[in-house]
Formats: structure tokens, sequence, C-alpha cells
């Protein structure tokens, strides 16, 4: 089952890949970088619409929702962020470039996010593995490049 997991998150992978290649097809066809964004929100939004129907989840009770902390509201204002500056970054660094970076910041802060057990998540803390870790990722990075 493990190994079924590891392949759904590659696939996860391929398709952010793909989402924005697309998108900066977009952003090309429409000349707008916020538009193309725009568009690919609201067709996740769609996509998770369907999803939640799907699914035959409930809506949440209103105290369900006023429990939640205030910092687990804000997750699309990053990844609208991402979304963004991918379809701005696409054209000038290439896909393989930036979603190089992409990964690497990603596996940054979420070792400093694991680190400090930030946001409720369980500590595990940095160890000289994760640092190596790190440190092949940055230099993969730098192979990489165009």
């Amino acid at each position: 089952m493990q190994y079924f997991f590891y392949l759904l998150a590659l696939g996860a992978g391929v398709s952010v890949v793909t989402q924005q290649i697309l998108n900066g097809s977009l952003r090309t066809a429409l000349d707008s970088p916020a538009w193309a964004g725009l568009v690919s929100y609201a067709g996740g939004l769609l996509t998770m619409i369907v999803a939640v129907i799907a699914l035959g989840e409930r809506v949440p009770s209103w105290k369900t929702m006023a429990d939640v902390p205030w910092y687990a509201w804000i997750g699309g204002v990053f990844g609208g962020a991402f979304i963004l500056l991918a379809i701005l970054l696409l054209p000038s660094l290439g896909a393989a470039t930036l979603f190089a970076l992409v990964i690497a910041g990603q596996v940054l802060a979420a070792m400093t996010l694991d680190h400090f057990g930030a946001f409720g998540l369980t500590p595990h803390p940095i160890g000289a593995a994760r640092l190596a870790g790190a440190v092949l990722l940055i230099a993969g990075v730098v192979l990489i490049r165009e």
C-alpha cells in the first residue's frame, strides 16, 4: 500500500508541473499572468466542488469552522502566490529549473516546519541525514539549471 501512496505522490508532482506548463500557455494566449491564474483557480474550484459532491462530504458546522485556527484559513493565499509566481517565472527559467527550485524550497521549508512542529505538526528534528539530503537537493538544483 505504501508504494501505491508513493505513486500517487509522484502523480501529484506530475500534475503540478503539467498545470504550470498549461498555465504558461494560457498566460501567452491571454497575455496576462493574473487571468491565467484566475482561470486555473476556477478550474481547481470546480474540481473540488465535484470532489465534495462525489465523496458525499457534509458542510462543516459553524462551531467546527469557528474552532479552526486562523492560520489554517490562509492556505489558498500561498497557493495563489505559487500559481502566479510559477506563471511569471516559467518562461524565463524553464520548467526543469523552476521546479527544481520549487522542490528545493518546499523541502527546505518542510524540514524547518517539521523541526519546530509548526502549525500543529509533530516535531521531526533536523539531523545529519536530513541536512545531507538538503545539500544533495541543492546540488541537484545546480546541476539541473539550464
